[in-house]
Formats: C-alpha cells, structure tokens, sequence
C-alpha cells in the first residue's frame, strides 16, 4: 500500500519562484554577489555573500548573509540578516538589513518611502542583493537602524570609515 510520505511534495507558487532565481543566478551570475540555498532539501533559507562596493570603505570586504523566504514568497518579501559583522547605519546590530525593498508591500503612514520602493512580487534575489550592495556603498543615515553608525556616518566621516576597514580586514580572515 502507498502512504503520503511515498509521494513527492506538491511544489508551491514559491517553490517554483525560488527554483527559477536560482537557475537565473546560476546561468547569469552577478559580479559581487553569490546566493544559493543552504541546503538541497530547504528553498527558503540561502546562503548570501556580497563583495564591499568598489570605492567604498567597504571594498575588498566579504560579507556572508542570510535571505529567509516566507511560505507566501513572492507576495511576501524575506528576510536578509547578515552573519558578518557589518557596521551600517542601515543594518541592525544583530545583522538584519532595513531597507525599503524587503518593507511589505503597501503604503506605512509612518515611513516616508513610496508604495513602490517596498517590495513587490516582481522584485527578485537578484534585485534584492543589489539593492543591499548600493545600500552598503550608499547609506541613508536619515532612518538608522543602527543609530550609532547613523550619527558617526553624518559627523565623522574619517572614525566611520576607520571602524567599516577594520571590519573589512576582519571579514576576510573569518
């Protein structure tokens, strides 16, 4: 006799999605970013590493995240926490990234970002990853998430820039 567990999971609208930007990354792969699931058996949590942006205080370092994917993927936007300590005012001290293109999707009457900055299902990993890239070379100190990093960016350029290259030189030998 046959039991459900002899039958191959039924593959969601996610599932899907997920296995199409992999192929995409894999066929067209992006300088300065590298994503991939963390294993065969899960498509929602991946693997990230993204290259500091050239002519930033951020270059030469390599930075290791996590993108975890909701069940609802695409209608809902993951989640991207870096494991590399980075000094950001948009990244939280624990590694999570604040960045409109992983806000659900909607108007906030409390934030001033448009509907169309947040994201969308049309959004993708790729996109996502390069969006994270610009906001590393080019942060928005005007909402931090990391209000140390925010203050220290706007008033002292040279001590933020001096703590991001130790970083970068601290990323490189983990």
């Amino acid at each position: 006799h046959s039991t459900t567990l002899d039958m191959p999971p039924k593959l969601t609208t996610a599932h899907k999605r997920l296995l199409r930007e992999l192929r995409e990354l894999m066929e067209n792969p992006t300088d300065g970013i590298i994503a991939a699931p963390i294993s065969d058996s899960d498509l929602f949590h991946w693997r990230c590493i993204i290259t500091g942006p050239e002519d930033t205080p951020y270059e030469y370092g390599i930075f290791e995240a996590t993108l975890d994917f909701p069940k609802e993927y695409p209608l809902s936007p993951p989640t991207l926490k870096f494991k590399t300590p980075i000094f950001h005012p948009n990244v939280y001290s624990d590694g999570k990234v604040c960045i409109s293109i992983l806000h659900e999707p909607g108007n906030d009457p409390l934030s001033n970002e448009s509907a169309d900055e947040r994201w969308g299902p049309l959004q993708s990993i790729e996109k996502i990853l390069l969006s994270v890239s610009s906001m590393i070379a080019d942060p928005n100190p005007n909402s931090p998430a990391n209000v140390d990093a925010g203050k220290l960016w706007r008033t002292d350029r040279a001590r933020y820039d001096e703590i991001v290259r130790k970083q970068v030189v601290d990323s490189l030998s983990l």
